[in-house]
């Protein structure tokens, strides 16, 4: 049977004009027009056509354009509005404002620098501001005090803070700074029940393990605020991460429970469609309607199709339709990856399905080539969208979907029946969430084991070449597979040799890419030559900069491989070119909160050089706050150096840069690690006396290594392990032989750069510090 592409090409036109909707301004205002002239033209040479296919090719090339055309221009609408709103008016000028507006989203909890804090998005109804009152619509996010944590889903309340603007095109206004809100109406009766029901959920679980009580609201409806973080990271290394999230498959197994109920209670025919149109609303109710739920249900609704009769066929075309509706409703999930992955997922399912199913079916059993035909096909579709976000590919995640496939299901039903019957018999909930709790036991087991074997994912990193390679790696597997896996021995070959790569023989060979980055790195020192460029892990993809190396290419690798695509923060110690430089390689397609830097301006080049890359960039520069402690995810750091009131201009040559560098004590995992940047002897003697007796796990040997230090500190320190950045061959005598030679005899394990490639600490079985090496 051959595939009728037509709407799964409507649907890809649809997505890349959503994407394209998204670029830098003015692009998007400009394609418009040239989209509606094109639509003209096609339409006029599909009328005056000779032949009936050459007809029916200009009709599709004019659908193509239509759709194209119609979703840029409600993308650009879209941000019109928002540009032309009060509210963004108000909120470049920082103004305070009074907020009528309805809670849209879950209030969520997150941790900064300076406590917790709640996010809640509100859909304003009407705004108040310097003696002005409009009745306006738009979204804004608030950032408020714990007292927003009560609000619920539905009620519409007052708010009072001050505007800000916001990064998100489709987001009007950042509220920071709210007062706790004033209730004006509480949600309605429905909203009222999904939170019964999803409170119903996690009691029924309550008195279950940690992960257990936070994994199965997690897959019933995408509750996962009590998901412990190292269980969400397993899940992420094994591929099962759909699993903590809303997902089509959610909604598959929930309207698919209901539908079995109804047939065995009689219903037939069309009323089943109307019971499970309501299955469909209620599930969008119970995980919320935000973007991400309604793209769920869209394709589950598409998974439902492809179950039917000559599902293969109307499944495609349903995926087609459906991406093109959603990206006229909701074009923002142009950009969302979670709209990638579902999509790509069904793509792959309805399109490599079947071929592997087939292949698969000439040697294994029917029901066991479709369990490893489906996660397979969706795996291979979504591969490389994974890399991106992760700089990894998962090697287990095919089998470890596999073993979680049969227990899904029964979580997924029990964890909905015992929130249902919590509603009227609580002491049965718990039972029922007792079963619910055994399945998702497995699933915890399976997540945690596969995390755990050394060759689980691999780094691949997340550039621009990377992924085409890893796109083309993909394609040419989805064409080689049905083949390949067709022959006992080949398939059998290929599910040997991914068990030897999986148990970790060829982590041990030097040049094999999965072995790096190590589990668990604290530290990394990148590899960028004569220059520092540091990252400290402070959660999964996220990561503190502390310098950024002579040149962007190397340091934006570095960071590829390991999977960083959040920094919080960069640190430049000083203005030196070979920490400077490479900053634009951080910035490039990372989300970077805000740079950091020494409060003496020296060199007035290298000082150029980072304002002119952190304003293309948006990002703000301050200066690093001397003695201030400051703590992201697992990272807690202070400002020991320098003690300098500033911002002030230095000897205008560099030469007063290296002892103006800052130097940072950090506290990461129970490891006390010591970052001196290119610190000079005074400095350094300045700190030995401020802190006396001071001992750290890890030493940043300060300036490369070079001969010119404190030795007697140095010493002092008592480091076990010692890290020193530096280029192979410099024209600096880096590192003194005789400074690596004091450390060895105070046995510190020391690595350098030069010698050993990107060096990472990591946290040893005594919980000490460790060294891996790359090379």
């Amino acid at each position: 049977m051959t595939h009728d592409w037509r709407m799964p090409a409507l649907g890809a036109a649809a997505w890349l004009a959503g994407l394209v909707g998204y670029l830098p301004a003015p692009w998007p205002d400009r394609l418009v027009p040239l989209l509606g002239a094109g639509v003209v033209v096609a339409a006029a040479g599909a009328w005056r056509a000779g032949t009936e296919q050459h007809r029916a090719r200009l009709r599709l090339a004019t659908g193509l354009l239509l759709v194209a055309a119609a979703v840029l221009a409600g993308v650009v609408l879209r941000h019109t509005a928002v540009a032309a709103s009060p509210l963004e008016a108000w909120a470049q000028q920082r103004a305070v404002a009074e907020l009528d507006a309805t809670v849209v989203s879950d209030p969520r909890t997150i941790s900064g620098q300076w406590g917790d804090q709640v996010v809640v998005r509100l859909q304003v109804h009407a705004a108040s501001a310097r003696a002005t009152t409009y009745d306006v619509g738009g979204s804004v996010v608030v950032l408020g005090d714990p007292a927003w944590r009560r609000v619920a889903l539905g009620e519409r309340v007052a708010v009072e803070g001050r505007l800000g603007p916001a990064d998100d095109p489709d987001t009007v206004a950042l509220v920071t700074g709210a007062r706790p809100p004033v209730l004006i109406r509480g949600p309605d009766v429905w909203w009222r029940a999904a939170d019964a029901v999803r409170a119903s959920i996690r009691a029924s679980v309550a008195h279950r393990p940690d992960a257990q009580r936070g994994l199965v609201p997690a897959l019933v409806d995408g509750d996962d605020a009590a998901l412990p973080a190292e269980v969400e990271q397993d899940f992420r290394t094994t591929g099962l991460t759909h699993l903590t999230a809303v997902s089509g498959t959610n909604l598959t197994l929930v309207v698919g429970f209901l539908l079995t109920i109804a047939r065995l209670a009689g219903v037939r025919r069309r009323w089943l469609h109307l019971v499970g149109l309501l299955g469909i609303v209620g599930f969008v109710l119970l995980a919320r309607t935000e973007p991400s739920v309604l793209r769920a249900a869209v394709m589950g609704v598409v998974a439902l199709f492809a179950f039917g009769a000559d599902g293969r066929r109307r499944g495609l075309r349903a995926l087609g339709v459906a991406v093109v509706v959603l990206m006229l409703v909701q074009p923002a999930l142009a950009v969302s990856p979670g709209f990638a992955l579902s999509a790509l997922a069904t793509a792959g399912i309805v399109v490599l399905g079947p071929g592997l199913q087939r292949a698969l079916g000439h040697w294994l059993p029917a029901p066991l080539a479709e369990a490893v035909a489906v996660p397979l096909a969706a795996q291979l579709a979504c591969t490389p969208v994974i890399a991106g976000l992760s700089g990894q590919v998962s090697l287990v995640a095919v089998v470890a979907n596999l073993l979680v496939a049969p227990l899904v299901g029964p979580a997924t039903v029990l964890g909905l029946v015992a929130g249902l019957v919590g509603l009227v018999w609580p002491w049965a909930a718990s039972l029922v969430g007792t079963g619910a709790a055994w399945c998702v036991a497995w699933l915890v087991v399976v997540a945690e084991r596969g995390a755990g074997l050394p060759g689980a994912a691999i780094g691949w990193g997340s550039g621009v070449v990377a992924l085409a390679v890893l796109v083309v790696v993909c394609v040419a597997l989805g064409l080689l597979l049905p083949w390949l896996l067709g022959h006992p021995l080949v398939g059998a070959s290929a599910a040997l040799l991914l068990v030897v790569v999986v148990l970790g023989v060829p982590g041990r060979v030097p040049f094999w890419p999965g072995h790096w980055p190590p589990d668990g790195w604290v530290l990394v020192a990148c590899d960028v030559g004569q220059g520092d460029a540091l990252a400290l892990a402070v959660g999964s993809g996220s990561a503190i900069v502390v310098d950024a190396g002579p040149d962007p290419a190397p340091v934006d690798r570095c960071l590829d491989r390991l999977g960083v695509r959040q920094v919080p923060l960069v640190v430049l110690t000083h203005f030196h070119a070979d920490h400077v430089d490479g900053l634009a390689g951080v910035l490039r397609g990372r989300r970077v909160g805000a740079i950091e830097t020494s409060p003496v301006l020296d060199p007035p080049e290298g000082v150029s050089l980072v304002r002119d890359v952190a304003d293309d960039a948006g990002v703000p520069v301050a200066m690093a706050p001397y003695g201030q402690s400051m703590t992201y995810g697992d990272v807690r750091f202070q400002v020991l150096w320098p003690d300098v009131a500033g911002p002030v201009p230095g000897a205008g040559d560099g030469s007063s840069a290296n002892n103006a560098s800052v130097v940072l004590l950090v506290e990461s995992h129970g490891i006390r690690l010591l970052l001196g940047g290119d610190v000079e002897p005074p400095g350094q003697e300045q700190i030995a006396a401020m802190l006396p007796g001071l001992h750290v796990d890890v030493l940043k040997v300060p300036h490369h290594g070079s001969r010119y230090q404190d030795r007697d500190w140095l010493t002092s320190l008592d480091a076990r392990v010692a890290v020193v950045s530096v280029g192979v061959d410099n024209d600096y005598g880096h590192p003194d032989e005789s400074l690596l030679d004091l450390l060895a005899a105070q046995h510190t394990d020391v690595g350098r750069t030069d010698q050993d490639g990107s060096v990472a600490v990591v946290v040893g079985p005594d919980g000490g510090p460790e060294l891996v090496r790359a090379h």
